[in-house]
């Protein structure tokens, strides 16, 4: 198996990258390829010490600044490490994509090089986040600004494939991010939504509020991606500004100091759950093969993690799982409401 990983897209590329694939290649044994400008990362390898593990490279000239949109890219910059990168995926020569760079120009190559799935009209950025019970999926985090029902709708039979196939959950249980647990509760949208999910065959819950998000009371929520990145990027917020504040209040006494000392194991537990390096990346679930979207500040454990669950999204046949099961239960949701 190999994986091809941008290596041009993070805010500090491409060492980073160059790190994150050193440390996958060593613990996974799983062969990468490096997208990007050829010169700069032999050198990279050469300084990191990679010799004789199972890295090479694929030479791309260009690569895709944060200010440019995504919607020209793949037109305009056929040799950018992104678009070089997932047409490996298309072509066979790698099978998934790795990248921290551009959210859209990602999701972009994705939807035109690799094509969506049938029966799929948006691709959705799916997040894994800690919660009281273990974990939960919510989706779509950033894709699709503007969503009708019937997206929301695919959202969460793709949620619903992926966490009974890698989260290894029997019956997912499915939550609509609203603002109010009542059918009455929220805008056109999600009261649409609710009547769809409610037909549907899924094991769908109700509506949901923001703060049962992390009580763990869906296993996947489900939510249009102005929201969804809404809620993601003041949970990353809330997590930093939380770990920041008791740094501050532990270095004000020596009470303080010796407190930290003894509570350590349980701070360095709890950072390691609400770390997003921790969970890698976000899978771009909907389109014909294994795309995962990662932080532009992605830290090499977050390479590193990120390459393992581009194998694990391999190994499941994922992607093969969801375009069956949206088939069946497209067919299902049809004959139920007809």
């Amino acid at each position: 198996m190999k994986i091809a990983l941008d290596a041009m897209g993070g805010d500090r590329s491409p060492s980073i990258e160059v790190e994150g694939a050193i440390a996958a290649a060593k613990e996974y044994r799983v062969e990468i390829i490096l997208v990007g400008d050829e010169r700069l990362l032999k050198s990279e390898l050469e300084k990191q010490g990679a010799t004789g593990l199972p890295i090479s490279i694929g030479h791309a000239s260009q690569r895709i600044e944060m200010h440019e949109s995504p919607a020209s890219i793949v037109r305009r910059k056929k040799d950018s490490s992104i678009v070089v990168a997932t047409a490996l995926v298309r072509d066979g020569k790698a099978s998934a994509v790795v990248s921290a760079g551009h959210t859209g120009a990602t999701m972009t190559a994705a939807l035109f090089i690799l094509g969506p799935i049938k029966g799929v009209e948006r691709p959705a950025i799916a997040t894994i986040l800690p919660t009281l019970q273990g974990r939960a999926m919510m989706l779509d985090v950033g894709a699709n600004v503007d969503c009708k029902p019937e997206h929301l709708y695919q959202f969460a039979i793709m949620g619903h494939v992926y966490a009974k196939k890698v989260m290894h959950l029997e019956n997912p249980r499915i939550g609509l991010l609203s603002i109010g647990e009542e059918d009455t509760k929220g805008n056109t949208l999600t009261k649409e939504t609710f009547r769809h999910l409610k037909h549907s065959p899924l094991n769908f819950v109700g509506n949901i509020e923001g703060r049962e998000v992390y009580t763990g009371n869906a296993d996947v929520v489900v939510c249009d991606g102005f929201i969804g990145n809404v809620a993601l990027k003041i949970s990353e917020g809330v997590a930093e500004i939380i770990g920041k504040l008791l740094a501050r209040e532990i270095k004000k006494s020596l009470f303080g100091k010796i407190g930290y000392l003894l509570l350590k194991p349980a701070f360095t537990s709890f950072k390691k759950r609400v770390d997003y390096a921790e969970y890698g990346g976000a899978p771009l679930l909907g389109v014909n093969g294994v795309s995962i979207i990662c932080h532009g500040r992605s830290s090499p454990t977050a390479i590193k993690n990120a390459i393992a669950m581009a194998v694990e999204l391999t190994e499941s046949q994922t992607i093969n799982y969801l375009q069956k099961d949206i088939a069946e239960m497209m067919m299902s949701y049809a004959e139920g409401v007809g």
